[in-house]
């Protein structure tokens, strides 16, 4: 019996073994590209004002900031990849209104430049909540939803920033205003007897917001240095479109969009903001983006 036992053993033993059907080569080691942290400089701007950070605390904020961004890899690597699609659409926006260039690192701390949803309700690249959007002429139905405009929400950002920008006079404020409201920020201010952005205590969001955008700032301008390649990456191409104006109730956007030489897929994909099926219009005309052309995005069936 101990003999039986014995041989079911090594038997057992012997199935568990993988089979020596082909010799694997070894994996060889991958020599390690750690990321480069160069020192802070002594002070940068954030459109056109200095911020100096031979300050200790500002100083350790930003590193903070700077370090979870540049870690954060496939995050902030999907953001290289988008800003080369954005960018230049939401640079010619600012540059429109007059507000500074650097406020396009708002948008990547925000969203990333995605049509996010936040867990309390803002959507969009801008993430407007729904009362301020409407206060901007942002139009939120069951059927549209002008958050996830690309060009009307970063229009209604901009205004958001003139008006703030009005009250407070000054950009570091306005930007910390984008996340705690003109009044949050003056509140804080008046209790604690300061004037700067940087010697007023603030909640956690609004304490971290400036320096997020200064970090975001930092990496993009100089992505080699904190080891992103971007001109190694597949960027995503600016998306060449031509606008349809629709005056009339489109009762099924399905045939709407073959009708059109497209597909549903692709009509979302430009116009987020269509919500529904269908789209009821009525003293007022929409302005729906389809591929250009020239454009390689097309149905598949198509190719």
């Amino acid at each position: 019996m101990r003999i039986f036992f014995f041989f079911l053993f090594i038997s057992l033993l012997s199935c568990n073994q993988a089979p020596k059907t082909q010799e694997v080569d070894s994996v060889k080691p991958v020599e390690n590209n750690p990321l480069v942290f160069p020192d802070l400089p002594k002070e940068i701007t954030f459109a056109g004002q200095k911020v100096d950070l031979t300050d200790i605390d500002v100083r350790e904020r930003l590193d903070r900031e700077v370090l979870l961004m540049a870690y954060y890899q496939s995050a902030t690597t999907g953001g290289f990849k988008r800003a080369h699609r954005f960018f230049p659409r939401i640079e010619k926006i600012l540059k429109a209104k007059g507000i500074p260039d650097d406020f396009k690192y708002l948008a990547v701390i925000e969203s990333n430049l995605l049509q996010a949803v936040s867990p309390v309700g803002a959507q969009g690249i801008w993430q407007f909540m729904p009362v301020t959007a409407k206060q901007h002429n942002l139009e939120i139905s069951a059927e549209v939803d002008e958050r996830l405009h690309f060009e009307k929400s970063t229009f209604a950002a901009c205004d958001y920033l003139t008006d703030a920008y009005a009250v407070l006079d000054d950009w570091l404020l306005t930007a910390a205003a984008y996340n705690r409201g003109v009044g949050g920020v003056q509140q804080d201010m008046s209790w604690q007897n300061s004037e700067h952005y940087f010697d007023t205590e603030q909640n956690s969001e609004t304490g971290r917001y400036v320096f997020r955008i200064l970090a975001a700032k930092i990496i993009m301008e100089n992505p080699e240095a904190y080891g992103y390649f971007p001109k190694q990456m597949e960027l995503y191409n600016p998306i060449k479109t031509k606008k349809i104006k629709v005056t009339e109730s489109i009762e099924n956007l399905v045939d709407w969009a073959e009708s059109n030489n497209t597909n549903l897929r692709i009509v979302r994909k430009l116009n987020p903001w269509l919500l529904t099926l269908h789209l009821k219009v009525k003293n007022k005309a929409y302005y729906i983006e389809i591929p250009a052309e020239s454009e390689n995005l097309k149905p598949y069936s198509q190719r």
